[in-house]
């Protein structure tokens, strides 16, 4: 072993539960990737002789970081390392894979959504052993150590070959190269009626699936191709490209665009779907109808007894607080309980850790359930594969039907990507400052019934989480709400969410953005979004 004096630069962000992200050439810098690894082994205790699990998206450096950190788990006496062949995993196969093996914790090298290529972005993030994102405590103290680092281990090894399945040795850690398909695969099969699955596709059942040269095209391609009957070339875009094809792999109607073409034309197949970079999220478009992902929560939710892993019903459902209120009403219906979290996939791991819910969803394309403690895109098709399958219905017939039975919450988010940080934060503080003010005035018609700051005091572990997003509530169940995002890795997102509730059958087949205009406007009028952004418009609006 050797013990390496961890000379700057040293990590300079808080990582949260997305783990740290940089631009590449930043963690190409001397020391860099091994300053922070060092700084999360040195947070954590008890890992010796244990298991570590380690792969990521595929994306640039993900080869080169791999070999660093297997260097460093054996000099700092992981007595096991397991790694995706080729550096490849899916954030939700680590999660698996954490908890099937029980493995200490787990390394993920991804940044999730956002572009990969030799000058854009990269992440590192640690998953603890119940397979989910390290709380808060963890990473404070990752981040505290990083500040002071002094030095970092490492052992002289020559390069591992993670192309060839098979077992060698680093130091004395044993080092496992693994299928990163097999074990979810597996999984996935326990969960679903993939017999019925399979029956609908001999039947003519047509389904587009675009991995956006991210993680998932090996696992689309196993599952959906070959275990699923599904005809070759259904998984599209399947093989990893460190910069995934050139394209930005978020799985949105703007980066997505195309399949949203081919599922609106004339021969468009059954039914469409997509996932991101790290395989956490999921686009779901059926022929002629997008479904947001706040309905697919609310409409996997409502039917997800049709899948043998969850036929015996659910015992919760969560939901982070910008995502619509549509699960809500099926909560309600079933008589279970319904949580509204912060965004962040470790409020949901609380709750699934306490038995309290078993299915979560957020706005940003992510759904998932106490399988795995991650939001898993994969799975999110398949749950409608199932419910397709079973049903014999079209993707539009079963919205359509749940909007007829529930009503239909009209949802919107706007981004602004890439505000001057200053700006974002002067319109985040001017809005608090009015936040009093609000409840009980009228704007472009419609009468404010309440307003706040979201603060959220952790059922579980009683932990209070302040300061989660604006949100300015209006008669009807409308309303808007605000927050920052710090997905990005220059300057700030700010992200609005805009929501209508609209209850009458007959006003069911609005324009999403015609239906929402009057919250959109009042919205800029409240935050004085063009003011202090100086945007005409948002980036990207979903």
């Amino acid at each position: 072993m050797t013990h390496v004096v961890a000379t700057a630069p040293y990590p300079d962000q808080k990582p949260g539960t997305s783990g740290l992200r940089k631009k590449v050439p930043v963690f190409q810098q001397k020391n860099y990737v091994e300053n922070f690894v060092q700084s999360i082994f040195d947070s954590l205790e008890g890992f010796q002789g244990k298991t570590l699990i380690l792969g990521g998206d595929g994306r640039y450096f993900n080869r080169e970081a791999i070999q660093i950190i297997i260097r460093m788990a054996a000099a700092n006496g992981f007595g096991r390392l397991m790694v995706g062949q080729g550096g490849i995993l899916s954030t939700p196969a680590t999660s698996n894979m954490i908890r099937k093996y029980k493995a200490f914790g787990g390394i993920i090298l991804s940044a999730s959504h956002n572009p990969g290529g030799p000058h854009e972005d990269f992440g590192i993030k640690y998953n603890t052993d119940n397979g989910g994102p390290a709380p808060e405590k963890i990473t404070d103290r990752i981040f505290e150590l990083s500040k002071k680092i002094a030095e970092y281990k490492i052992v002289e090894s020559d390069p591992v070959d993670i192309d060839t399945l098979g077992t060698v040795h680093v130091g004395d850690m044993a080092v496992e190269v693994f299928d990163p398909v097999k074990d979810y695969a597996e999984l996935m099969e326990s969960l679903f009626d993939f017999d019925a699955i399979r029956k609908m596709f001999k039947g003519g059942f047509r389904m587009r699936f675009d991995a956006m040269h991210a993680v998932t095209g090996p696992y689309a391609k196993e599952i959906f191709e070959h275990r699923l009957g599904a005809p070759d070339g259904t998984a599209r875009n399947s093989r990893p490209l460190p910069d995934f094809g050139g394209h930005h792999p978020d799985p949105n109607l703007v980066h997505a665009k195309h399949l949203y073409d081919e599922m609106m034309g004339t021969d468009a197949p059954d039914f469409g779907a997509a996932s991101d970079g790290d395989g956490d999220r999921n686009l779901v478009i059926g022929k002629g109808i997008f479904v947001t992902p706040s309905d697919s929560l609310a409409l996997l939710s409502a039917n997800a007894h049709l899948a043998p892993g969850y036929s015996k019903g659910l015992k919760g459902i969560a939901r982070s607080m910008p995502t619509s209120g549509a699960a809500d009403r099926v909560a309600q219906k079933l008589g279970i309980g319904m949580y509204e979290t912060p965004t962040g996939w470790k409020f949901f791991g609380n709750l699934l850790d306490a038995g309290k819910v078993t299915i979560c969803g957020e706005e940003s394309s992510g759904t998932g359930s106490d399988h795995v403690r991650e939001k898993d895109g994969i799975w999110a098709v398949l749950l409608w594969l199932n419910i397709l399958a079973v049903r014999g219905e079209s993707v539009k017939e079963i919205v359509e039907k749940h909007w007829a039975a529930y009503g239909r919450n009209y949802y919107s988010r706007h981004d602004y990507e890439e505000v001057e940080t200053d700006r974002a934060n002067a319109l985040v503080a001017d809005l608090r400052g009015k936040l009093a003010s609000l409840p009980g005035s009228t704007i472009r018609g419609m009468k404010v019934t309440a307003a706040d700051d979201f603060a959220y005091y952790d059922p579980v572990d009683g932990s209070v989480s302040e300061h989660q997003g604006i949100r300015v509530m209006f008669e009807g169940d409308s309303r808007v709400v605000f927050r920052l995002s710090g997905t990005g890795t220059s300057g700030a997102t700010l992200r609005v969410y805009i929501e209508r509730y609209e209850p009458d059958k007959a006003r069911h087949d609005l324009e999403t953005q015609e239906a929402l205009s009057d919250l959109i406007a009042a919205a800029d009028e409240i935050a004085r979004i063009r003011t202090h952004t100086g945007r005409n418009k948002p980036s990207v609006i979903t």
